[in-house]
């Protein structure tokens, strides 16, 4: 917790502010605000989703960057992971490095065992991994998949977290025509064009109304909502 009129909210609210403006020419940044103690410093980035217009990324972030303000107050670190953006702030640095916890794990019904389909649906998620870049989309018939790194990490790093969260979306959600998989630094879906048809879950607006929302203190399950998710990582500052 930090107190409230401290050098660290004011550094927060410059932080935050910082990633509004950004978010209106560029669909990723990173920013880290100094401060004259240690633990006055704190680091931020939002990411938008790789298909997103500027306006709607802007947007996106303005919304998350309010929830955050909302679900986090007086704490010094947040995540909010809505369907368009990411956006992150800590006082421990987070930036370059690796996050391959799960936050959010949702899939769909099950449509049964079907070889064709289930190999239609590895191939597109494997050939995510092959490609290059933060956003990555493939398609083939009526399966889309979609996986996206945060844009601090090198390609390496991205290749591993992308690679982590296909293994284990396609494990975890089986036969499920559909499946969403958001570790701490990327993400991985897929959909055979069911209820979650990627045209939904993937579309031009990154303002979606909260489905899921997911609030963690320390660690532990607050609540749960429905389809986009919050979580909210709190931690004491350092004396």
């Amino acid at each position: 917790m930090y107190t409230p009129n401290s050098p660290y909210e004011l550094n927060l609210d410059s932080l935050l502010t910082s990633l509004v403006n950004s978010a209106t020419y560029s669909s990723y940044n990173n920013f880290t605000v100094l401060g004259s103690t240690q633990q006055d410093i704190i680091y931020g980035l939002y990411q938008c989703r790789g298909d997103l217009a500027m306006p709607d990324c802007a947007s996106c972030v303005a919304r998350a960057v309010t929830r955050a303000d909302d679900m986090c107050r007086n704490t010094c670190g947040g995540t909010v992971q809505l369907d368009g953006c990411l956006v992150k702030y800590d006082n421990a640095t987070f930036l370059g490095v690796e996050d391959k916890n799960v936050l959010l794990k949702k899939c769909g019904p099950s449509v049964g065992y079907n070889p064709e389909a289930m190999g239609s649906r590895d191939a597109v998620l494997g050939g995510l991994v092959g490609l290059g870049g933060p956003f990555r989309v493939g398609g083939s018939g009526i399966v889309r998949g979609v996986a996206q790194c945060t844009g601090d990490l090198s390609f390496g790093e991205c290749q591993d977290c992308v690679a982590e969260a296909i293994g284990r979306l396609k494990t975890d959600c089986g036969t499920a025509d559909y499946g969403d998989l958001f570790l701490g630094k990327c993400y991985a879906r897929y959909s055979t064009g069911g209820a979650h048809d990627s045209s939904k879950a993937h579309g031009k607006l990154g303002e979606k109304k909260f489905a899921m929302i997911i609030g963690l203190l320390a660690g532990v399950a607050i609540f749960v909502i429905l389809l986009a998710f919050l979580t909210k990582i709190c931690r004491k500052q350092s004396k």
